[in-house]
């Protein structure tokens, strides 16, 4: 029997895209055949070798070749970047629908794309959408999220917004940390020996994510001043500003390859809301501040707001420019109940995740004929 595949198109800002891709498409293909449409292949790590990956022109990138001419012409409501005059995003666009039409796929699931999405509908795929936070009710995201067959949300129904339709909720499969290897987390002071960190030390671990510009300094340099019995690590990029004056127990360690280790060993922490982060940071589960990074359709600022009135962490919606701000923050995310955080992981979300793809899959193709892909030809 012929088993239908499903595509997958992974989107290449930030790392959340490819990380909870890569979990779930490694319990997927062993019920399935997968392939992953991406412009960047060497974003996974740790992906099934039985996953294939076929390479697409990024679809907001420019070349330089582009006419200037239609750089200005508006673009309709129900697309978010559908610039006119792109050979790469036609090229993209055809590798696409020739898949569509060779592979006769059982589902096309776009993290993130609301265009990608319509573009599987009109080629008559289903289509899952992965459903992000933030403020999507346009018309673009909106289209996507009707034509869909299934919404999959990476995160607890707890944290959903209240402003999601109900006929929105009906579809939609939640997978609490996705893309978080929760039982590999060491404890506190494991994590410690394996850094060679004093188990009696106070540290304070503060993150920042891989879509933007990384973290100001400057207020860190505030927060710790404040902070002097504590030594305070950043992970990740950092940017800073000539009057800073840097204290002795900020330490900035750029990007490290074990941040779960760095996670798992503080007492505190100040982090982005990307979604790795954030979860990582409640399996860990720490008194915990949140600063939500720029990002379109204010995804990070609409998480951090769930986050905190599901009582998981203390929110600032911009980075704290006084000692007392950081004071507040600090009394503010002492009193969460570190416990509670870890009802918003689930260990086998990856698992579920896997088991819900295949079963809508089977549930819509299960008394489909055995399809034979006609031979395309020429007709003069």
């Amino acid at each position: 029997m012929n088993i239908q595949p499903i595509g997958y198109f992974v989107h290449h800002q930030g790392r959340g895209h490819a990380e909870r891709a890569t979990a779930l498409l490694n319990v997927l293909v062993k019920q399935r055949p997968v392939e992953i449409f991406t412009a960047r292949p060497d974003m996974f790590k740790g992906l099934s070798p039985a996953i294939g990956v076929t390479q697409i022109p990024s679809l907001f990138e420019p070349t330089g070749n582009e006419p200037d001419n239609m750089r200005c012409i508006p673009e309709p409501g129900i697309t978010h970047c559908a610039p006119l005059g792109w050979q790469t995003i036609r090229d993209a666009m055809a590798a696409l629908s020739s898949w569509f039409s060779a592979a006769n796929p059982a589902l096309f699931v776009t993290d993130v794309s609301a265009e990608l999405g319509q573009l599987a509908r009109l080629c008559s795929v289903p289509h899952v959408a992965v459903l992000q936070h933030g403020r999507r009710s346009d018309s673009g995201h909106m289209a996507a999220y009707e034509s869909a067959v299934g919404i999959l949300a990476p995160y607890a129904p707890m944290l959903e917004q209240d402003d999601r339709p109900s006929w929105m909720l009906a579809k939609t499969h939640y997978a609490p940390g996705l893309g978080v290897d929760v039982p590999s987390l060491p404890s506190r002071d494991e994590a410690r020996r394996v850094l060679g960190l004093p188990l009696d030390l106070k540290i304070v671990c503060v993150i920042g994510g891989g879509g933007g510009d990384g973290l100001p300094s400057t207020p860190l340099t505030l927060g710790a001043r404040q902070d002097p019995h504590s030594r305070w690590f950043t992970l990740g990029k950092v940017t800073s500003e000539w009057h800073e004056t840097s204290p002795g127990n900020l330490t900035h360690l750029g990007w490290v390859q074990n941040a779960a280790e760095w996670i798992a060993a503080a007492d505190r922490i100040v982090s982005s809301c990307g979604n790795t982060t954030v979860h990582t940071v409640l399996a860990a589960r720490k008194p915990w501040i949140v600063v939500p990074e720029w990002r379109y359709f204010d995804e990070q600022l609409c998480k951090a707001i769930s986050l905190e009135k599901a009582g998981l962490a203390a929110m600032s919606p911009h980075w704290p420019s006084h000692r007392d701000a950081w004071q507040k923050l600090w009394e503010q995310a002492e009193r969460i109940d570190t416990a509670w955080q870890a009802e918003f992981i689930d260990p086998d979300a990856a698992i579920k995740a896997a088991d819900w793809m295949d079963g809508l899959a089977s549930s819509l193709w299960d008394d489909a004929a055995e399809v034979t892909v006609p031979t395309m030809k020429a007709i003069a």
